[in-house]
């Protein structure tokens, strides 16, 4: 199936979720399973309705955008989850003086799998507080950053 740009439906969507407070993570298509997911967030987290809400307000717009050029597709909202990955300068920003669970590509120090508090970030960095130090990584050594999720 062919599909317009993801960056493209973004954009188009963003212009709706935009007043509503809402900010679009990210968007996916599952080109086996047709179906277009749409990763929504809000300061006040994401719940069922909140996803409802979201998808009623695009389901006729983006029908006009045709995203698929006509093909039948399967429309999905969801919440990006607990544990998703961070993807933009927000996640960051939102996740500063937090804790974080990092996994490396390659070994730092002996260690694949970090965990500490965000204490900065730049373009190119992360900057973690551990228990016994403060450690510099470069993004592209990072294969996922998340916010840490403790069950007591």
């Amino acid at each position: 199936m062919q599909l317009k740009p993801i960056n493209e439906i973004r954009a188009f969507l963003e212009g709706i979720a935009a007043p509503m407070d809402i900010e679009i993570v990210d968007v996916e298509f599952d080109k086996r399973a047709q179906t277009l997911t749409v990763y929504i967030d809000t300061d006040q987290g994401v719940d069922l309705d909140t996803c409802e809400k979201f998808h009623n307000a695009i389901n006729d717009p983006i029908d006009e955008f045709d995203p698929s050029f006509g093909q039948p597709y399967t429309l999905n909202v969801s919440s990006p989850g607990l544990d998703r990955p961070f993807k933009t300068k927000r996640d960051f920003e939102r996740n500063l003086q937090k804790e974080v669970e990092i996994k490396l590509f390659a070994p730092l120090k002996g260690k694949k799998y970090i965990e500490g508090f965000l204490i900065g970030f730049d373009e190119n960095t992360v900057t973690v507080k551990t228990q016994k130090e403060e450690i510099k990584i470069s993004l592209n050594k990072i294969a996922k950053i998340n916010q840490a999720i403790k069950f007591d």
